[in-house]
């Protein structure tokens, strides 16, 4: 499945549009993450732990995504958007949608 961020894709033409398409998951912090990141937050860095959290999350929003896409037909995904947001204390959200379509 293609899934670009553009209106179109170069070199195909959209020959149906079947609509919105999204995938979602909320993930909250682990306690052990947390112990990790306050040790960083006093020598500075990258907080790899977090950083892998939110890799997950998308990797599993983007799944999420291309599985409606398919139920729906479409070849691909355009105009894709990430947003995150804050759900609770210690837990995110992160939303993926698109238009799903098929391309010749």
């Amino acid at each position: 499945m293609i899934i670009t961020n553009t209106e179109e894709i170069p070199g195909k033409t959209i020959t149906t549009c079947l609509g919105v398409v999204s995938g979602s998951t909320v993930r909250a912090k682990h306690a052990g993450r947390d112990i990790m990141a306050g040790l960083k937050n006093i020598v500075g860095g990258e907080l790899k732990g977090y950083t892998e959290l939110l890799s997950e999350a998308r990797d599993q929003a983007m799944d999420r995504l291309q599985a409606q896409a398919q139920q729906l037909g479409a070849n691909a995904i355009v105009n894709v958007r990430f947003s995150t947001s804050s759900v609770a204390a210690g837990a995110s959200e992160i939303y993926i949608y698109g238009t799903a379509v098929i391309v010749e």
